[in-house]
């Protein structure tokens, strides 16, 4: 079982420590925030807009979902890829970037198998891959037979900025938040090829727009919009140099025009439906799901050892995590009631992950420093609010240490030659 400390020792904190059972509330976990009147979401959640009844945008779009008319969007969609086709020539069709998580994995499918594409993958590695992440990557690179391309920042950068990027953004991951934006567009200029192929549709689950008001369409500035938050020259620090970040830069707008980069996303033109694409890859493709920190569902984020941070620092800044978000998304297909959606975010949202013990220890932080800095995200909404922070109940299904240092250790242990005894050392 990780270490666990509470936060703020030797002063007072409105993080609470609780080591028994959940303290549990009759209704909302937070009675004080507003939450929509039909799934979980609370007033905190970035760009969430309720209507005049109280209900979210989300809810919305999965009403709007419905009435879509998915057979029109589909045959803009094929227009689309096939003039990508007839564009390219002996090039690549498109562009697909790819992490080996399951969405990207039905891109694969989707594009290939269905529209005969030739794209090429591109990835951006966060370089905390689980060993989940690394087998599912490489088996879509197998099955579908596709070119393809990584760009991994090395381990002392990944660990200063993840250092810095609690404190600039509030969670651990700005350099995955800002590579997946800059490298597949960098690949695009460098390879000349125009169309970029995402998955699902920001109107989807998000709350910050719908399929009706999209509000945001794909440009370059797109992650830095919407997750970034903070364009490279913005994390320079002493320990950050300019240089050391430059591969996080987008291409410029002049590159990008000359080779006339646009990117879509298949969930604005095909229903999208996480549970029954999961069922599919898995079952057809072999594809793997894991224990993911924070939450009940195994799929979303397997790839990477890092989500339950990314989660936490969310629930310590805005009051709600990865359990909220779901619940929400199932209450709305009607895979769960309200009720029991509530009770799935009190056992998970509040648990402090395993996960946190690595990303203490590659920054040098302390406990008390992580929860210092969150403390200054906090929404204004939940200052002065008792946040209750509960320990993990047992070790996580995977070791949270990258894959690839992982293999390293163990390879490096069945090699190593066995020193001899000190007396068998000693001369005569």
């Amino acid at each position: 079982m990780s270490s666990f400390k509470p936060p703020f020792q030797g002063r007072p904190s409105t993080f609470t420590v609780y080591t028994d059972e959940k303290n549990a509330h009759a209704d909302k976990p937070f009675p004080k925030l507003q939450y929509c009147v039909r799934c979980c979401v609370p007033q905190t959640q970035e760009g969430v807009v309720f209507d005049e009844l109280g209900v979210c945008q989300a809810c919305q779009s999965a009403e709007q979902k419905i009435h879509i008319d998915w057979a029109e969007r589909e045959r803009d969609l094929r227009a689309t890829l096939e003039a990508a086709k007839a564009q390219a020539g002996n090039n690549y069709d498109c562009i697909i970037p790819i992490s080996g998580g399951k969405d990207s994995t039905f891109q694969l499918h989707v594009l290939t198998k269905i529209y005969g594409m030739k794209p090429l993958a591109v990835t951006f590695s966060h370089n905390w891959y689980s060993e989940t992440g690394w087998y599912n990557l490489q088996n879509s690179l197998e099955q579908f037979n596709v070119d393809h391309i990584m760009f991994t920042p090395n381990r002392s950068l990944v660990n200063r900025i993840a250092k810095h990027s609690l404190a600039g953004i509030g969670d651990s991951c700005w350099h995955c938040h800002a590579g997946v934006g800059a490298f597949p567009l960098q690949a695009a200029v460098r390879f000349n090829i125009p169309l970029l192929v995402w998955g699902e549709s920001i109107a989807e689950s998000s709350g910050r727009a719908s399929y009706k008001n999209p509000v945001r369409k794909f440009d370059r500035e797109y992650f830095t919009k919407v997750s970034a938050k903070l364009r490279p020259d913005q994390m320079v620090r002493d320990d950050l140099s300019e240089r050391d970040l430059y591969p996080f830069n987008v291409p410029s707008a002049e590159e990008c025009e000359r080779v006339g980069v646009y990117g879509i996303h298949l969930g604005d033109y095909i229903f999208w439906d996480d549970e029954r694409q999961t069922e599919f890859v898995r079952d057809v493709y072999g594809w793997r799901e894991t224990q993911i920190e924070g939450s009940y569902k195994r799929y979303k984020s397997a790839e990477c050892i890092m989500p339950g941070v990314h989660d936490y620092a969310n629930y310590l800044k805005r009051g709600y995590g990865r359990a909220t978000f779901h619940s929400s998304v199932d209450v709305r297909a009607g895979l769960l009631s309200r009720d029991e959606a509530w009770q799935l975010i009190r056992d998970n949202d509040g648990v402090r992950p395993e996960g946190l013990d690595y990303y203490l220890k590659i920054t040098g932080m302390t406990e008390e420093e992580f929860h210092a800095t969150m403390e200054g995200h906090r929404r204004p909404e939940l200052k002065n609010v008792v946040i209750p922070i509960y320990p993990k109940s047992s070790p996580n299904e995977e070791k949270l240490v990258p894959h690839p240092q992982q293999l390293i250790e163990k390879v490096q242990a069945e090699t190593a030659v066995p020193q001899a005894p000190a007396d068998d050392k000693a001369g005569p």
